[in-house]
């Protein structure tokens, strides 16, 4: 498989490590800004991508689509609300890695503009795929995955904590089935495809494309 992508895996690696580098951190510095030391005093409010990589879950990912990073622990008490402290937290990654997938698709343009299709070029768009991917595949209301903590957003606390403990125990094993079912792919594709659509409709209006 690695020998088929070629050259583009030059280009693959570093954009995935850039979203899920900065996916995690965001984390980190929402935990930090809300009260809770833990995750600096564990030393992951850093860009660094050493501090976030977990090895086994980097190749699953970059293999197979579906992998993790080594997740960013928090005191959930040290926030003055706990449950919105933990939903904000939540939020905070997929925020990030669409935040970023939209500068990556203004970037890919101005690059385009001034080289072409050339490698800068493409990288952008890597970065634009795994930004959207990772933002929409961790908005599922999945434990161990942020989507499930956002519920506290918009259900009552006790129908989360109740939903959150029966869920929780199976929720990797639910993940495995559903990735390797093509049941994600089929949801996610059509979410995350119209998002790059309306950041690239954006960008071509912006930049007068």
């Amino acid at each position: 498989m690695l020998e088929s992508l070629g050259p583009e895996i030059f280009l693959m690696l570093p954009a995935l490590l850039i979203a899920l580098t900065f996916h995690e951190f965001a984390h980190a510095l929402a935990s930090d800004r809300l009260g809770d030391t833990t995750p600096r005093l564990r030393g992951r409010l850093t860009l660094n991508p050493l501090a976030h990589i977990d090895p086994i879950g980097l190749v699953m990912l970059f293999l197979f689509r579906f992998g993790w990073a080594k997740p960013v622990e928090v005191n959930p008490y040290n926030y003055d609300n706990r449950e919105r402290g933990m939903a904000l937290v939540a939020l905070a990654g997929p925020a990030m890695n669409l935040f970023l997938g939209l500068v990556a698709v203004f970037l890919f343009y101005v690059v385009q503009m001034v080289q072409g299709y050339s490698a800068l070029a493409r990288l952008c768009r890597w970065l634009v795929i795994y930004n959207v991917y990772f933002a929409v595949f961790n908005l599922l209301p999945i434990p161990p995955l942020d989507g499930s903590k956002l519920l506290f957003f918009i259900l009552p606390r006790r129908t989360v904590y109740r939903y959150l403990d029966a869920i929780a125990p199976y929720g990797f094993l639910i993940l495995i089935l559903a990735v390797s079912t093509g049941l994600v792919s089929n949801i996610l594709r059509p979410i995350a495809d119209s998002i790059w659509s309306s950041y690239d409709l954006l960008a071509r209006s912006l930049l007068g494309f």
